[in-house]
């Protein structure tokens, strides 16, 4: 779904993330050196004699690239069927698909290809076939039973996304239905009984009856030292940095992997770190800081996986994605700052946060565990052991802290008609489900009854799009101006459009060229304007020469392509408003009216539900201008302060024309 997560520019060129450190040998040899290789003949067992099979097993102990290889290799693709492997992230899937194409010595596409969003490598011989959690259920639309399937493996179950619970949830209804489909359910950490539970379909006290099992791959860990901090640190992107340089001055050699929460962060702490690598003397080790984060370039993330010339040891800074999706060579030392960015819902206001919060004791013992691949590791803890102890045990479900309306509206459009009673592995709160109920009939997605309205309920649920934007995307083509709308949502979906320099001569210079672009009516119609000025142009020097980010308006060019492909595809039209701003605004208030704010009296902004206190994020090109009274926001980012994010000016009377039902006007008019 395209709200899930902000597709990887270039992720289907993305490097291959398993790091297998037998690289030098022949792929066959460092096929028979994973761990998983003894394992085998077990597999195949297991999965001939259970419908569903867990899969507990170190990230890199090869899971995820020779399963699929075995069973293709056992005969699980006769009769035209395929072998399905779901990814929680793009990136997994497009770089695994490489990987093993490479070993099967076959063309990328052909018998084992992917297909994410925006790109489809797959064709009528594809045997195994990688694919986000979002194609899945798509696929389930036309096919229910998933009758072209043998074989469904769900990789990285340990991250439970939201798609991961539903999907999950709809396999347990298939596997009564289809006794030949068989399930893997492969985790990286130990969840495994619950997980075995949730799928095991036998109903008698009869353990031998038992249609589900665990099978445990033992991974090559060595010991990792744990070190936490006396007193806790005020700021933890300068204890990273503080760390990095302490590690780097006593400690002998091996590279580190340092944890921070987002990208910001990350380049924050990599721009510090480049100062301090400059000032280091002649003769002494030098220090190379590298970013690694899902939006990354493809030919920054390669650089992370490269081997540092003799005299340099590696730095990486890294979001969550590098603590179970990938595995990068020789780490040594952890940095852990005890912290993760995630997305939660408050059902008060209708709006969804990305928080910050203290990681869980999993994910910080598999930070720790990156430590421990090539010999024996130092994690460094950047909290205190008191605060581990009183840290959860995991983190909570994304089922459980989400907006569930887009959720609903899959299922709806999937035949559940009663989402209440749907069976997740882990029930959400009944009144986030409540509130989703709620959003999409105010959205005409759902009628009095909770059905699925027609065509605009269903059109909405065919759209990979968050309901909200759905909304405005199918309300555009009403209105005439499609075109307008179909680039801004192009726009949101790529992160970093912007080139934001640390400071300097260089950054007056990038505030100055961002500045041509940028309109009173906020940064959708900023955006807007970027890729009109773009389409003319499209060069890299143009884009250096303005400060912004080639390869994110080449993937936004690609999105807004494969938008108007669906467009045509529905019977929307695609035409333009020719540049008139109150069509456009009022196109996306018909969508984004339930996201609105207005500034209160005391110079903050209020949401109009549960009057939550919001700030314009210092990113907007609103933050310097005069404060409008009426806003509409796409997402809220939690930090020292709640910050609202990519914003739009709007009248109050366009949230009476679009919603009526949803405002007061007593109240929109007092304000």
């Amino acid at each position: 779904m395209w709200q899930e997560d902000k597709p990887d520019i270039d992720a289907h060129s993305s490097t291959q993330f398993v790091y297998n450190a037998h690289h030098s040998l022949a792929l066959d040899m460092q096929r028979q050196r994973l761990p998983i290789f003894k394992n085998k003949n077990h597999i195949i067992y297991l999965l001939e004699k259970y419908q569903t099979l867990v899969l507990v097993g170190e990230t890199g102990c090869g899971k995820s690239t020779q399963v699929p290889q075995y069973l293709l290799e056992a005969g699980w693709c006769a009769d035209g069927k395929k072998i399905g492997i779901t990814e929680p992230r793009r990136v997994a899937a497009t770089s695994l698909a490489n990987r093993v194409a490479d070993e099967h010595n076959c063309i990328l596409g052909t018998i084992v290809g992917y297909c994410i969003r925006f790109d489809d490598y797959t064709d009528e011989t594809t045997k195994i076939k990688y694919m986000t959690e979002g194609i899945l259920l798509r696929e389930l639309m036309s096919d229910p039973l998933l009758t072209s399937y043998s074989v469904i493996i769900l990789d990285e179950v340990h991250e439970r996304t939201l798609l991961t619970d539903i999907i999950m949830g709809l396999l347990k209804k298939i596997i009564r239905k289809r006794k030949s489909l068989k399930i893997i359910v492969s985790s990286a950490t130990v969840d495994a009984e619950e997980l075995r539970d949730f799928f095991n379909v036998n109903t008698t006290k009869d353990s031998s009856k038992d249609s589900a099992i665990i099978m445990s791959v033992e991974g090559r860990l060595y010991p990792v030292d744990v070190f936490f901090l006396k007193e806790p640190v005020a700021n933890y992107v300068n204890g990273v940095v503080d760390t990095v340089l302490k590690i780097h001055e006593t400690e002998e050699s091996g590279d580190i992997l340092a944890f921070l929460t987002g990208l910001d962060e990350v380049d924050q702490a990599v721009s510090l770190l480049s100062e301090h690598a400059k000032l280091i003397k002649d003769g002494k080790q030098k220090l190379l800081p590298l970013p690694m984060y899902g939006s990354l370039p493809n030919a920054e993330q390669l650089k992370v996986f490269w081997r540092a010339a003799k005299d340099t040891r590696k730095v990486i800074v890294a979001t969550n994605i590098a603590e179970t999706s990938i595995t990068i060579p020789n780490i040594v030392y952890v940095i852990d700052c005890g912290f993760v960015k995630i997305p939660w819902f408050e059902v008060e206001t209708q709006t969804n946060s990305l928080v910050i919060v203290p990681v869980s004791k999993a994910s910080a013992d598999q930070r720790a565990g990156r430590a421990g691949r090539i010999r024996t590791g130092k994690a460094f803890r950047l909290y205190t052991e008191e605060a581990y102890a009183e840290l959860f045990e995991a983190t909570p479900p994304e089922m459980q802290r989400s907006d569930l309306a887009p959720a609903i509206l899959q299922l709806k459009a999937l035949g559940i008609d009663n989402v209440l009673r749907f069976n997740f592995p882990s029930a959400p709160p009944s009144k986030n489900l409540v509130t989703g109920l709620e959003l999409l009939y105010a959205l005409g997605a759902i009628d009095n009854n909770g059905d699925l309205t027609i065509p605009l309920g269903l059109t909405m649920a065919e759209m990979p799009l968050e309901p909200v934007l759905a909304k405005s995307l199918i309300t555009s083509g009403e209105m005439g101006c499609s075109v307008e709308i179909t680039t801004i949502l192009a726009m949101l979906q790529v992160q970093n459009i912007f080139i934001q320099p640390g400071g300097g001569q260089a950054a007056l210079k990038a505030r100055i060229a961002h500045r041509k672009f940028e309109v009173e009516e906020g940064d959708l119609l900023t955006l807007l304007n970027v890729y009109t000025a773009y389409e003319q142009n499209k060069t890299p020097a143009w884009c250096q020469k303005h400060f912004l980010n080639h390869k994110a308006l080449r993937r936004a060019t690609e999105i807004r392509t494969q938008m108007h492909k669906m467009l045509k595809r529905l019977d929307i039209s695609s035409t333009s408003c020719n540049g008139n701003i109150q069509q456009i605004l009022k196109c996306l208030t018909a969508g984004l009216f339930p996201k609105a704010a207005y500034l209160h009296y005391t110079g903050v902004y209020r949401t109009v539900r549960g009057n939550k206190d919001l700030y314009i994020h210092p990113n907007s090109c609103l933050y310097t201008l005069q404060q409008p009274q009426w806003l509409l926001f796409c997402e809220i980012l939690q930090t020292n302060k709640t910050y609202m994010k990519d914003l739009t000016v709007i009248q109050p009377e366009m949230l009476l024309e679009a919603a009526p039902h949803f405002y007061e006007s007593t109240f929109i008019e007092s304000v």
